[in-house]
C-alpha cells in the first residue's frame, strides 16, 4: 500500500470520520475513498488537497514529503521549539544574511514590510 493510502485512512480514523462521512465532506463515493486507501486508486492532485484541507493536514504531509501532519503552526503555544518570538518593537532586533549584518537601511525596510504585512493580517 502506498505512504498517501495509509495517511488518508489513518488520519480519517484519527477525525473519527467514517469513510461515507470523508466522502460526503469531498462530494465523493465511500468507493471512491475505499479504494484511495487500500491503494487500488490514486487520487488526483485536487482531490488530495481536498482530503488534506477535511483532515486538516498538508497535500505534502498525505503525499509523504514530510512527516509533519500539522497544518498550520499553533499560535501563542510553546510546543517546546526553541524559537524566541520578535516584536517589532524591540531595540535590538538583529537581522544578518549569510552570516553579514545587514545595512540599517535595509534593516527598515523589512521592519516597514513587516509591520505593513501584520496590519494587513488585522
Amino acid at each position: 500500500m502506498s505512504i498517501t493510502a495509509d495517511r488518508i485512512k489513518e488520519l480519517r480514523k484519527q477525525k473519527q470520520l467514517t469513510q461515507q462521512g470523508l466522502a460526503d465532506k469531498i462530494e465523493a463515493s465511500r468507493d471512491t475513498i475505499t479504494k484511495y486507501e487500500n491503494g487500488r486508486r490514486i487520487p488526483t492532485l485536487a482531490m488530495i488537497s481536498l482530503i488534506a484541507d477535511v483532515l486538516d493536514t498538508t497535500v505534502d504531509y498525505l503525499q509523504g514529503k514530510t512527516d509533519n501532519a500539522l497544518k498550520t503552526a499553533h499560535n501563542g503555544s510553546n510546543n517546546g521549539d526553541d524559537k524566541k518570538h520578535v516584536d517589532l518593537n524591540d531595540d535590538e532586533l538583529i537581522m544578518s544574511f549569510d552570516g553579514k549584518e545587514l545595512s540599517e537601511d535595509y534593516k527598515q525596510a523589512i521592519i516597514a514590510m513587516l509591520k505593513t504585512m501584520r496590519e494587513g493580517k488585522k
